[in-house]
C-alpha cells in the first residue's frame, strides 16, 4: 500500500513517510532544474555593465554610449535605465560581418550574368 493512497499515517510508518516525501521533492528539484536550463537565454536583458563585458572586445561604457547616441547599438531605455535585449546584440553583432573575397567574386559574377547578355 502506498503512501499517497492512505489518508491518515501511522507513528510506525512516518519515517517511510517522511523518506517518500523527501525522494518527491528532489525529483521536483531536478525536473525544475532540466526545465530551468532548457530555456533559452536569447531574451535575456543586459544592464551596460554586463552588456559591456558580454561584448566580444569588452568596450568600455562611454563607448557604448557613443553608439547609443549614434542609434548604432539596438537599446531599450525605460525611465532613465538602459536595457539591451541578447538576442538584439547577436544579431547586431552577426550584421557587421564582412565578406570574403570569394563571397564578393561569386557577387560580381552574378552580377554581370545577370546583365543583358552576360559576358561578351
Amino acid at each position: 500500500m502506498s503512501f499517497q493512497e492512505e489518508k491518515t499515517i501511522s507513528f510506525e510508518q512516518l519515517p517511510q513517510a517522511v523518506a517518500t516525501l523527501i525522494e518527491e521533492v528532489k525529483g521536483l528539484k531536478s525536473f525544475l532544474t532540466i526545465t530551468k536550463s532548457e530555456q533559452p537565454e536569447s531574451d535575456r536583458w543586459f544592464n551596460l555593465q554586463e552588456l559591456c563585458e558580454y561584448l566580444p572586445d569588452r568596450p568600455a561604457r562611454q563607448t557604448v554610449y557613443g553608439w547609443i547616441g549614434q542609434r548604432l547599438i539596438p537599446y531599450h531605455k525605460k525611465g532613465k535605465k538602459l536595457q539591451f535585449l541578447k538576442s538584439e546584440i547577436d544579431s547586431w553583432l552577426k550584421a557587421d560581418k564582412r565578406k570574403s573575397v570569394a563571397e564578393l567574386q561569386a557577387e560580381a559574377e552574378q552580377y554581370v550574368n545577370a546583365k543583358k547578355g552576360g559576358v561578351k
